[in-house]
């Protein structure tokens, strides 16, 4: 009987541990199953707004061709979150046109956003929005997704009424809206779909892609990203001496100053952005617009370059900056003014001033920092004396900086950070105001009369009056025409606005026929032959009658020369004839008042359009 019960409590104790090492085991097979692949990156459609993931900050993959028109962007550097994700990051030049991963950061809503041409994507303007994104392509192991990466477009067509998984980790899930807007809704509309989900309420579509930085999330940093100083949005080239006069210790006094200016200039895509070339013999980038967007990457780098050595050829280094550094692809900003920023050790070995006056005339403020220049007995080497003068915007002042000391360079730094953000004194700066030759082609026929003709002449001093001239800013000339043709003033004739207005008071009633395709013929071949390559060509005829001649041809010689034509006809002017004269679409271009009385009412609607047209164009 105990032999019985004893060989009984064996068996029992046997069975347990079989079923104990059963379930280990199974519960081994079920963890395998359910282990967890390797993270992966989710890739997302070319369409996918900002506004439609409601992370502050993630990492998507981009498909190739996100350059295409029809996925829309809004603002430059810092995007409208209404825009294509990957259209920006393609726009900002994060992206190739074949894809990749960005880094997304939402940021505040800002109060406008320009519309420029960058990498081959027309980005557009917006009054204001909700909310904001800058896109960099510094993605880090840092940043992880879950392992099954949900496609877009399957995701979005999850169950409204499916409540998410209570299971899912809280911490920053990557969230799509399924509503959408069907076109922008500026800040302060009430708008019925606020194009965001919250995670926690039933009807929500979740992705789960939780892009917490792995064990970090206790100790990771929630101070937001510097965007920089909004009042100074500038892009800054510095060239900084590397020539072998220089020496060791002067070039890292030179590279502490430019730490020193990076501090407080405030880095960032909304701000200003800085790059440096050095020179010697020739010059080189050291680093690009678009390579450290805020003021403590730009001081790192800046540590780190080395001296290059050879002479000092400034005016060389010039004319590279003027090619190369300013470019869409090294993160050049169309509505940003570009300055360069010179440093010089003593005097240049070579000539700056014809390199300078073509820097200034692509609309490059030069400012000019002479350290221990030359003393008297020294002035003899000079390879051209005056050379600062020469070579600056303007020669008020403004632009140089004359240092007796490399020990006393440090207190310049503040000065020169307040001018070069002194953006309305930035007068070589590109705009609508300051970029073009604009020639009037004027009727003298006798059909307009002396006191016409005088409202005429009033009427090109108000659209002149509103440019900013100089030999290096906005030229004017005038063609006075009947049978024949006179030129009244060319391009090169007067330099001031004053000495402008001045002269079309004085041109001189001519009366005669009204041969206006021969006017536009001569306007071409004695007024606009002088025009300058870098500048926008515009031509402003103002006529009150049929043309005695035919206009198609000589309208089409002004379009193959890139002559932008604004035709406006008064009283009897044949209103099909100023659509063949202007400018493709003549809606911009052409218009018409039925009293010369009424001409000023054109003045406001052509310098919109004329400035419209130039924002909507590419710069340098």
């Amino acid at each position: 009987m105990g032999i019985a019960v004893i060989t009984m409590k064996a068996s029992v104790i046997e069975m347990f541990l079989v079923l104990l090492v059963t379930g280990i085991h199974s519960n081994k097979e079920m963890t395998k199953k359910v282990k967890r692949p390797k993270n992966t990156v989710p890739q997302i459609h070319c369409d996918i707004k900002a506004g439609k993931i409601i992370n502050p900050e993630f990492i998507v993959k981009c498909p190739a061709g996100c350059q295409d028109p029809k996925y829309h962007v809004y603002g430059t550097g810092v995007y409208a979150s209404y825009s294509s994700v990957c259209g920006a990051g393609v726009h900002s030049g994060v992206l190739g046109n074949s894809g990749g991963k960005i880094l997304v950061r939402k940021v505040a809503g800002q109060s406008g956003y320009k519309g420029t041409y960058s990498n081959g994507v027309q980005s557009l303007s917006l009054p204001r929005w909700r909310e904001s994104f800058i896109v960099s392509g510094e993605t880090t192991k840092a940043y992880e997704t879950t392992p099954e990466p949900v496609a877009l477009m399957q995701a979005l067509t999850i169950s409204a009424a499916e409540p998410p998984h209570t299971s899912l980790p809280k911490p920053s899930p990557f969230i799509i809206s399924a509503t959408s807007s069907p076109r922008p809704q500026p800040a302060g509309h009430r708008s019925q779909e606020t194009g965001e989900v919250d995670l926690w309420k039933p009807g929500s579509v979740l992705l789960d892609a939780g892009f917490v930085p792995k064990e970090e999330l206790s100790t990771q940093s929630l101070e937001p990203v510097s965007l920089g100083d909004p009042n100074c949005k500038v892009d800054l080239s510095f060239l900084i001496d590397g020539s072998s006069s220089i020496g060791k210790r002067r070039f890292r006094i030179q590279k502490q100053f430019l730490a020193d200016v990076a501090q407080a200039l405030d880095i960032g895509p909304a701000g200003p952005l800085m790059g440096v070339v050095q020179y010697g013999d020739n010059p080189a980038t050291q680093f690009n617009l678009k390579t450290h967007m805020n003021s403590q990457d730009l001081k790192t780098a800046i540590e780190k370059i080395t001296q290059r050595g050879g002479l000092s050829n400034v005016g060389r280094a010039i004319s590279f900056v003027t090619k190369n550094f300013f470019s869409n692809a090294n993160g050049n900003r169309g509505g940003a003014p570009n300055v360069v920023v010179v440093m010089v050790d003593g005097w240049p070995t070579d000539k700056v001033e014809e390199s300078s006056r073509l820097a200034r005339e692509s609309g490059i403020n030069i400012f000019f920092i002479t350290i221990e220049g030359a003393v008297e007995n020294e002035k003899q080497h000079m390879v051209e004396p005056n050379f600062a003068n020469k070579a600056v915007c303007r020669t008020n002042g403004f632009y140089t900086f004359s240092v007796q000391s490399w020990f006393g360079l440090h207190k310049t730094a503040a000065p020169l950070v307040k001018r070069v953000c002194d953006t309305e004194r930035l007068a070589c700066s590109k705009t609508c105001f300051n970029s073009a030759d604009i020639g009037f082609v004027i009727d003298g026929s006798s059909s307009v009369g002396t006191g016409n003709f005088r409202t005429v002449l009033q009427f090109v001093a108000n659209i002149s009056r509103e440019f900013e001239i100089s030999d290096t800013d906005t030229r004017i000339g005038a063609v006075q025409y009947t049978y024949e043709q006179r030129l009244e003033f060319g391009f090169d004739r007067y330099r001031s606005k004053a000495d402008v207005l001045s002269a079309i008071k004085r041109v001189g009633y001519w009366s005669g026929g009204t041969s206006t395709g021969a006017a536009i013929q001569y306007a071409l071949e004695q007024l606009f032959q002088q025009s300058k390559s870098n500048k926008r060509k515009l031509m402003i005829l103002i006529t009150d009658g049929r043309s005695y001649d035919d206009v198609r041809l000589p309208a089409m010689a002004a379009h193959h020369r890139g002559v932008i034509t604004y035709a406006v006809g008064v009283a009897w002017a044949a209103q099909e004839e100023l659509e063949i004269m202007a400018t493709h679409p003549a809606r911009d271009h052409s218009f018409f008042v039925d009293e010369f009385d009424h001409l000023y009412q054109s003045v406001p609607r052509i310098i919109k359009n004329i400035c419209t047209e130039f924002n909507s164009q590419p710069r340098n």
